[in-house]
């Protein structure tokens, strides 16, 4: 059965959680990483000169999104796993996941000679279903969304007896995401902060706590989105809590109550968790592809969209990049808002005289201006008051806000009126 039972008395389970935290030693993140090695890739750090400069402090990446199967979750499932008895492993395993964590078990499954069943949402990306089933799972679609197929996953758990991997409260997958700090550590002997995206608190869990017990003077701050922050929400109350809505960008993280087993970790061991937003996570997505030439997923970025918030400078940071498992279409609207949101496209509509030569003018401001036009739309139907009248609506390329006030202030005095789209 699943870690998170629910049939037990909140007071037991806190009280068992929290002696499970109390007797888990750093000798059980090294044990991990020996399940690991051959296994999981030992990503390399990176150093960042731009996201150094914008926050003040020595950054390195960890990039987990070039981990096998593009995740850190490998890890975790790896770890756990591989630890079945013989019996358990005859059984097979089973999940709910809609996305890294599938590939991982189907992966690490793969790997072990394991059955695995995955039960995903019937709405899940035709590339993610294929992606799972081509590590050797068997993929079970069912519902409108996770909480349906999580349901339906725990009916077959039930009849036919396989062994479930949580996706972040359980133990054993929560000291294999633990081994990423030891690589961090390893590598960057004197670092002073890690930064580690929290979705249920699995990784958050496994990090804080390798970290902690290897060195307690290295800061560990978890980073939730701002619509999504269920273990900070949990923290702050002093109990499990459960949202109302996960609606983020970070689909990865959108989680509305956090495990059980992982807020009794991070209430230990977590120095403090940061927020950011919508656009912070599309910003910072951009910029990694930008600076760094680096796919990620939102849910990866959301360590570097809270670089700017640490209480602190000068110091050595790592930033781990959780996951870079994204569709094209998906990490296209990301980049339009983003840029949209940093002032690098602006949008606005212009009434004109109905009259040759308009055109041609608003072009030139345009051009004298450096701004590189992507699209117009010339529309005489949306003028109501005047039959000598059209809007033209333009889009275009700029460089920063600064540059968009000074095409404003051109076209005004030219005496035109220009209208903010976007």
């Amino acid at each position: 059965m699943p870690e998170d039972k629910k049939d037990r008395p909140a007071q037991d389970e806190a009280a068992e959680n929290e002696a499970i935290v109390a007797r888990t030693t750093i000798a059980d993140v090294y044990r991990a990483s020996k399940q690991l090695e051959g296994v999981a890739r030992k990503t390399r750090l990176i150093h960042s000169d731009y996201f150094s400069e914008i926050s003040g402090n020595d950054v390195y990446l960890k990039p987990e999104n070039l981990q096998h199967t593009g995740a850190f979750k490998l890890r975790g499932a790896y770890n756990k796993i591989s630890q079945l008895t013989e019996e358990e492993k005859k059984k097979g395993v089973i999940t709910a996941s809609a996305g890294n964590h599938a590939q991982g078990v189907a992966y690490a499954a793969k790997k072990l000679g394991v059955k695995a069943v995955i039960c995903m949402p019937a709405t899940t990306p035709l590339l993610k279903v294929e992606a799972t089933k081509a590590l050797g799972a068997e993929v079970v679609l069912h519902g409108d969304g996770f909480d349906d197929a999580y349901a339906y996953s725990l009916e077959l758990q039930k009849q036919h007896g396989y062994v479930y991997i949580h996706p972040f409260n359980d133990l054993q997958v929560l000291l294999g995401q633990g081994t990423t700090a030891l690589e961090i550590i390893d590598a960057l002997k004197d670092v002073d902060a890690i930064l580690v995206p929290i979705g249920g608190g699995g990784f958050a869990s496994g990090v804080a706590l390798a970290t902690k017990l290897v060195n307690p003077n290295v800061k560990v701050y978890g980073v939730e989105p701002e619509n999504a922050a269920c273990m900070k929400a949990a923290l702050t109350k002093g109990g499990i809590v459960s949202l109302a809505s996960a609606d983020t960008v970070a689909d990865g993280c959108a989680v509305k109550t956090a495990g059980t087993l992982t807020y009794a970790f991070c209430k230990k061991y977590l120095d403090d968790i940061f927020t950011v937003s919508e656009m912070e996570i599309m910003g910072a997505l951009l910029s990694l592809i930008e600076k760094h030439k680096l796919i990620a997923e939102g849910a990866g970025v959301l360590s570097l969209a809270a670089l700017s918030k640490l209480p602190f400078k000068d110091k050595k940071v790592a930033a781990i990049v959780s996951g870079g498992n994204i569709d094209i279409s998906t990490i296209s609207a990301l980049i339009d808002k983003a840029l949209i949101a940093r002032s690098r496209v602006f949008c606005f509509g212009v009434q004109l005289p109905d009259k040759p030569g308009q055109l041609l003018n608003i072009s030139r401001i345009l051009a004298e201006q450096n701004a590189n036009v992507i699209e117009l739309n010339h529309n005489q139907a949306k003028v109501t008051d005047s039959f000598k009248k059209v809007v033209l609506e333009v889009t275009c390329e700029t460089h920063n806000e600064e540059h968009v006030q000074r095409i404003i202030t051109a076209l005004r005095a030219h005496g035109y009126e220009p209208e903010r789209v976007y």
